[in-house]
This record gives C-alpha cells, sequence and structure tokens, in this order.
C-alpha cells in the first residue's frame, strides 16, 4: 500500500476500525498538496481546483485528497474550496461530525484525533465540530440520521439543540440532489427505522413545514418489497407541500402523477413508484 508520512487513511475507513467494522470506501489525504505528491507516481486524472487525484498504485485506483479548507458563501449548497495544502487539523475540522474527524498515517499507523472522535465512538455519541454546522450544510442532518440507524449511535445534547433549533428555521434554498442522495443511502439501511426518526425528530421540514396527519400511519415496509430506498424519497415528495422549493423537473413530474393518480384509476402501465404513492393514499387517506 502506498505509504508517505504526511499521507493518512481519513474519515469513515478510521471510524469503522475503531468500530470493528469492514468499511465500504477508502479515502486518503495528504497534508499538503496531493498533486505534486504524486507528480512521480501514475496518475490518471487530477482536479487541480479542489486539490485532488487519483494515480494508479500496485494496480488499484486511488483518490487522494489535499488538505484544504472550505467556505460556504451560499449557505445550504456546495462549499468553495480553499487553503489546499493547509494543516491536517484545519482540514479535519470542516467535516461533519467528530467520529469522522480522526486520520491515521499511512507509515506508523498513528491516530490523529484532534476533536475526541474516539471518545464519542465509545460514548455512541454523535457531535458536530461547530455550530454552524447545519446552516452550513443541512444534509448533515441526514447523515447524522444515516448514522444513528447504523451505528446505534445518538445526538450529544448540543448537536441536539443546534439540530432542532436548525429545523424550525429552515433555509430552503439548499441543495436538494445532496439530499436526496443522503435519504435514499439512509433508508437503504433500515427503511422503518429510518422513517419513524425521521417523523419524530421532524428532519420532514427540509422537505416542507406541513406534515399532514396522514404520514403518521405509513408502515413503509409494506409498500416496499422491492426494497427501492428511491420509492421512499416519492412517498415524501407526494405527501409534502413542495410548490416553493427548487424542485428539479423530475420532482416536478412526480408530483403531478400523484395528482392524476388521485383522480384516475390505477392500471398495469403505471409506473411502480406511482402506484405505491396511490395506494398509501387510498389507504389512508
Amino acid at each position: 500500500m502506498l505509504k508517505d508520512k504526511n499521507l493518512y487513511y481519513v474519515g469513515g475507513v478510521v471510524r469503522d476500525e475503531f468500530l470493528g467494522k469492514e468499511s465500504v470506501d477508502t479515502d486518503f489525504c495528504y497534508e499538503g498538496n496531493a498533486i505534486d505528491f504524486s507528480k512521480n507516481l501514475n496518475v490518471i486524472k487530477e482536479n487541480p481546483d479542489f486539490g485532488t487525484v487519483r494515480v494508479l498504485y500496485e494496480g488499484s485506483e486511488i483518490d487522494i485528497a489535499s488538505t484544504r479548507t472550505e467556505t460556504y458563501p451560499k449557505k445550504g449548497h456546495l462549499p468553495l474550496v480553499k487553503n489546499i495544502g493547509c494543516s491536517l487539523k484545519d482540514d479535519l475540522k470542516r467535516r461533519d461530525y467528530t467520529i469522522n474527524a480522526m486520520a491515521k498515517r499511512t507509515t506508523d499507523g498513528e491516530i490523529v484525533d484532534y476533536f475526541e472522535g474516539q471518545k464519542d465512538i465509545k460514548n455512541k455519541t454523535l457531535r458536530v465540530l461547530h455550530d454552524e454546522s447545519f446552516i452550513d450544510d443541512p444534509t448533515r442532518i441526514i447523515r447524522g440520521l444515516k448514522f444513528s440507524v447504523r451505528f446505534g449511535f445518538e445526538l450529544d445534547n448540543h448537536t441536539k439543540k443546534l439540530q432542532e433549533d436548525y429545523l424550525n428555521n429552515v433555509n430552503y434554498d439548499m441543495s436538494y440532489f445532496r439530499l436526496k442522495k443522503e435519504l435514499v443511502e439512509t433508508f437503504n439501511l433500515n427503511k422503518q427505522e429510518a422513517f419513524d426518526k425521521f417523523i419524530e425528530q421532524k428532519m420532514y421540514r427540509l422537505l416542507g413545514n406541513n406534515q399532514p396527519e396522514i404520514i403518521k400511519k405509513i408502515k413503509i415496509e409494506k409498500y416496499l418489497k422491492d426494497k427501492s430506498a428511491e420509492n421512499i424519497w416519492l412517498i415524501y415528495m407526494s405527501f409534502f407541500n413542495l410548490e416553493n422549493l427548487p424542485l428539479t423537473k423530475a420532482e416536478k413530474r412526480i408530483l403531478e402523477w400523484a395528482d392524476k393518480l388521485e383522480k384516475q384509476k390505477v392500471n398495469h402501465n403505471t409506473p411502480n413508484d406511482s402506484i405505491i404513492i396511490n395506494e398509501i393514499r387510498r389507504e389512508n387517506g
């Protein structure tokens, strides 16, 4: 494996090692400029604007990111990359939760843990790294739900208060593509548990303030025999008043399908996701 004193395993792979779990992805971070570091390697692709590079090493493709800081000039949207080659500590403190803000040096296995991520793992606690975390990126709320379902962790009291404050004053000018991605990943883990927490903790407010009483009755496993988490997003879209949100064309079509299906009999040519939506509305409506 590629090694250097400034090259670190970072994020989820370090967390999962402490949890004794196999990690899906292995992320590398270079303290400094990763592109400069890789100049003598077999480079496949590089992105100077983000300080990232992909190399071929011993038959495997490896993505390496430079240490960097980020700013959120437009809250809820993708950040701007700054200070490529910054200190490892500055890079780690831009991350979502302390359990994902640890690094492990590739040469000697030294663990770098500036924010007590190991302690939070031991206590099964989810804690953000700063008070503006959810304001900068509200998708971190769904990421917290994902980690809660996956690992059985819970928000610490201060993080819970920050989440509640944000959900009481949501900025609806956000990236819904990223929100959908996090929701789909989360509900692929445990659909009913994730759905119940999504409602109980009022995370539905990320999609709109109107929560119909009907949604409390839904036992979604019944409608997801194909185990498609994509359908859960469609269900949410059909129950919330999202007319004022920046929807994609596809999402707007989903709303139109749901409205039409209320007025006509479902036939065999109706898309499967629309059948699910219509069935739920008919049974509970």
